[in-house]
């Protein structure tokens, strides 16, 4: 539903109007998208194509959908082949290698830090020759197309602020998601359906994994109405989406429109643009009714496309479920959609639950990309895989011929691209022998989150938000570069 611009303007002079807006909306910093024409800026808003109207240069991509491992994947044991390390199985990890770095609390008082070399086998596939480990096989079918980034690199040693890093840009809670951002910038191609989708998924590694919190798909200091809205494995896929015994689709239209009047002139009182968000967002719920049971009805999908995605797509809230729901959402314009993937963090007992997620995972991620490039979407959908840091090449605890754990390691870890402008089978960056330190090509999270908003034809310097005096973005005040020896030309 549209709210016209007169009605703003109706309200309150032109210098109250453009202040409220400047709060209400974001405040969108005058060095980008409100200098040469706010009114304009404002009314993209309101209509649903997001601040920026358009993108700042033709766009690569459509969509994402990013796929978060939480808890941090273990590079050594799945991309970054380490063979030299079998021959320092057991020696201590040198100081020289090591630098001083920091450690977490859960092993900086072991007296020693013993390498654990992988036992998994790995193989190189594919016509790039990419490493990948027998924990893989169907990701090793796909390395073609894909591109492995393994000189990612965060500052953040532990895990909420390390999510909240790469999902917000700081380590601090309380600011916009990388979801709310481009929900906000580039608005909805589907008024249907949300711009913004959380799938969170069930996991079989280990059971008491990290909680993972709804500020990361939040809004932030943006309208409200750009927040992820998180769909349930159990019921209702949105909670109250199902009317009340006794309340028909005419009842709830009818009181739809008495509490928007009512809206309205709650508006006209306190002016508070909040108040149109939360009108929108009755609105969007209103059309879900509809769109999201035709959305979530899977009898439509071949036999075919169920058996690429793996035996657990007709189980709810597995990640193979969520990721053909991925596809669903994408084919119906969706902007962003998140998988969550939880039990990533394997302190201890790494041969018997990493496994386990892996398998989880594996087949599901190559049937998504599978599935988008026989349907024609793998071109302008970007698909982002990874997690929030990696993990020691030292063990963590006891050290034996049959189980190891790692702890976490922020200064250089693995994830992949595809689609939207990605080069396929290239692998960019390289870490040392001891798969410690980045040698060749650091990628910085906020270089990552530069990358994914330059493929959908946004300059990220120059979107910006006005919030506390200062003009924010999701890649922070320090520099920031596109990775763009791995994009397309």
């Amino acid at each position: 539903m549209s709210f016209p611009i007169e009605e703003y303007v109706q309200l309150e002079t032109r210098r109250q109007f453009f202040t409220k807006m400047g709060k209400g909306l974001g405040g969108v910093a005058l060095s980008s998208m409100l200098a040469n024409n706010p009114l304009k800026a404002a009314m993209n808003l309101i209509e649903g194509r997001g601040a920026l109207g358009a993108s700042h240069f033709a766009p690569k991509a459509k969509r994402v959908i990013y796929l978060f491992m939480s808890g941090a994947p273990s590079q050594h044991d799945m991309f970054d082949y380490k063979p030299y390390m079998k021959l320092w199985h057991d020696k201590d990890l040198p100081d020289e290698i090591r630098g001083g770095q920091r450690l977490t609390g859960m092993t900086s008082k072991q007296e020693r830090f013993p390498i654990a070399s992988s036992i998994y086998d790995f193989k190189q596939y594919g016509e790039s020759g990419a490493w990948v480990s027998e924990l893989m096989p169907h990701t090793a079918k796909m390395v073609d197309d894909i591109a492995f980034i393994k000189s990612m690199w965060t500052e953040a040693i532990n895990h909420d602020p390390a999510i909240t890093y790469i999902q917000t840009g700081r380590q601090t809670p309380g600011l916009p998601s990388l979801g709310s951002w481009i929900s906000y910038g580039l608005g909805t191609e589907n008024e249907n359906l949300p711009t913004f989708v959380v799938l969170n998924s069930s996991w079989t590694g280990r059971k008491d994994a990290q909680a993972l919190f709804s500020r990361l798909w939040g809004s932030g200091f943006l309208p409200s109405e750009h927040q992820g809205v998180a769909f349930q494995s159990q019921g209702d896929p949105v909670l109250y989406l199902s009317n009340p015994d006794g309340i028909g689709q005419h009842t709830r239209r009818i009181m739809l429109d008495g509490l928007e009047d009512m809206n309205k002139l709650t508006y006209e009182q306190v002016g508070d643009p909040e108040i149109h968000a939360r009108i929108s967002q009755y609105e969007m719920a209103f059309n879900m009714q509809t769109s999201v049971p035709e959305l979530t009805d899977m009898s439509q999908e071949s036999e075919e496309t169920l058996a690429l995605y793996g035996p657990d797509v007709k189980t709810k809230g597995t990640f193979a479920y969520n990721c053909l729901q991925a596809r669903r959402l994408a084919e119906r314009g969706v902007r962003f959609t998140q998988i969550f993937h939880r039990g990533w963090d394997q302190h201890g007992n790494l041969p018997q639950d990493l496994p386990n997620q892996c398998k989880d995972i594996d087949q599901p991620c190559h049937a998504l990309i599978t599935d988008l490039k026989q349907r024609g979407l793998l071109d302008d959908t970007l698909v982002v895989w990874g997690g929030e840091f990696g993990r020691t090449i030292y063990c963590q605890g006891p050290l034996t011929d049959t189980t190891y754990g790692r702890d976490h390691h922020p200064r250089c870890f693995t994830m992949w691209m595809a689609g939207g402008g990605v080069k396929g089978g290239i692998t960019y960056g390289e870490t040392d022998d001891f798969g410690y330190n980045i040698t060749k090509n650091p990628v910085h999270i906020r270089d990552l989150n530069a990358t994914i908003l330059n493929q959908l034809g946004i300059q990220h310097d120059r979107f910006t938000v006005k919030h506390q005096g200062l003009d924010q973005r999701i890649t922070g005040v320090d520099e920031a570069r596109i990775v763009r020896e791995i994009l397309k030309g």
